[in-house]
């Protein structure tokens, strides 16, 4: 952005984080937070603190300090910011995203750092990682979007090491979690905040896992993911619950090729319009599904059913599976569809 643009949006800029002020006790780390804003969407090439505060002519220290040290009510700032989207940008075919961002980082010291898979990478490295809800209005010509939720993936080995979770100043209450589990309690809060979903949309590290459709379903929110091809579910009703390999749930993989309510019927094909990797073709079939669930390690088909859907594109012949709890009634999942293709 020029330094003309900028100029006539700090106003704006101002009058949007007044909403947040009382977030804040103290008034200069409110201005401070809003020179941080304004160097960040400014025109310098480089957008760390340093030479944000340069340009602002504030000391390097104290916009430093305002990003490690001082503190305003995070909570209070995030249910501002559901009450916001659901008060003005509410939509029946509104879409969540679930989503997960990890960054390289050298060094031990940054919270939560330690070698696992960079997605930055492409490889297990040294990074952080981040655990994200995205919303959208799905709006077809002006559509609005935010991030709802952002929350750090603190590992197992930091959670038990008292001493360094000291040193890096890590919160008395923040704790391992799964990143699903932290993704079903972003959903639970922006849900009592207000905000509403026509779908969820994730990946495979989300759709994979049973337990996080079974927490959906408390929820009364629908979704739609990816699962991995060795996913395990019934497309009929096992005679008997049992270990014996003839009453097991089958791979996904395996039922998409050789079960009757695959192969008996036909193709759909749909064109997934841009989102963020342009328009491709895909053909799909769907059919209702009992998912596993394995109390005391025997396999107990759930009574709920869910969809499977086997989805293969025509530019690429790649084939993907992805598993909803949308009802029985349900004969289309485009709209959510081309978010997780």
């Amino acid at each position: 952005m020029t330094t003309d643009q900028i100029a006539t949006l700090l106003p704006k800029l101002h009058e949007y984080l007044l909403r947040f002020r009382d977030c804040f006790c103290r008034r200069a780390t409110f201005e401070h937070l809003e020179t941080y804003l304004a160097g960040l969407i400014s025109e310098i090439p480089r957008k760390s603190v340093e030479p944000i505060a340069l340009a602002a002519d504030v000391p390097v220290r104290t916009l430093q300090e305002f990003l490690s040290a001082f503190e305003w009510d995070h909570a209070k700032a995030r249910k501002q910011l559901h009450f916001m989207v659901a008060d003005h940008h509410a939509s029946e075919i509104a879409i969540g995203v679930i989503d997960a961002s990890s960054h390289h980082k050298q060094g031990s010291k940054t919270p939560g750092v330690q070698r696992q898979w960079c997605g930055e990478m492409g490889k297990k490295d040294n990074c952080i990682v981040g655990q994200h809800l995205l919303y959208t209005n799905n709006d077809a010509t002006n559509p609005f979007g935010c991030v709802l939720c952002s929350d750090l993936f603190l590992p197992e080995s930091w959670d038990t090491d008292e001493a360094r979770r000291k040193e890096a100043g890590i919160p008395e209450e923040l704790h391992h979690r799964t990143k699903w589990k932290i993704a079903i309690d972003q959903v639970r809060e922006a849900i009592g905040n207000g905000v509403r979903f026509s779908h969820l949309v994730f990946d495979e590290d989300y759709g994979s896992v049973p337990g996080f459709w079974f927490d959906l379903d408390e929820l009364g929110q629908r979704g739609i993911g990816e699962a991995r091809s060795n996913f395990l579910c019934w497309a009929t009703e096992p005679h008997c619950h049992s270990l014996r390999a003839e009453h097991s749930p089958r791979e996904v993989s395996s039922l998409a090729v050789h079960s009757p309510a695959f192969y008996n019927q036909d193709w759909t094909e749909v064109v997934v319009k841009p989102v963020t990797r342009g328009e491709s073709r895909w053909k799909y079939k769907a059919t209702r599904v009992q998912l596993t669930n394995t109390p005391k390690g025997h396999n107990v088909p759930t009574q709920r059913r869910y969809w499977l859907i086997v989805a293969k594109s025509l530019d690429t012949d790649e084939t993907k599976y992805f598993i909803s709890n949308a009802d029985a009634q349900a004969t289309t999942y485009y709209d959510a569809f081309r978010y997780v293709i």
